[in-house]
């Protein structure tokens, strides 16, 4: 079960989940990442000319019995 979400962009897929984990001020298995886009390349290669964008979702905490 997920409650909370929110979208991030950063240059890779890798550093919009470590803005989110930093925003959110949580740990990564508290979390449920879906990739929206992937980052694509600009001319030449050169990484950057589209961000990545993933949705974060935040887990809910299980409860001890």
């Amino acid at each position: 079960m997920t409650s909370k979400h929110i979208e991030i962009e950063g240059r890779t897929v890798e550093e919009a989940i470590k803005k989110a984990l930093k925003e959110l001020n949580l740990p990564r298995e508290r979390i449920k990442v879906e990739i929206l886009t992937d980052e694509q390349k600009g001319l030449f290669g050169m990484p950057g000319a589209k961000p990545a964008k993933i949705r974060v979702s935040i887990l809910k905490k299980k409860e001890s019995s």
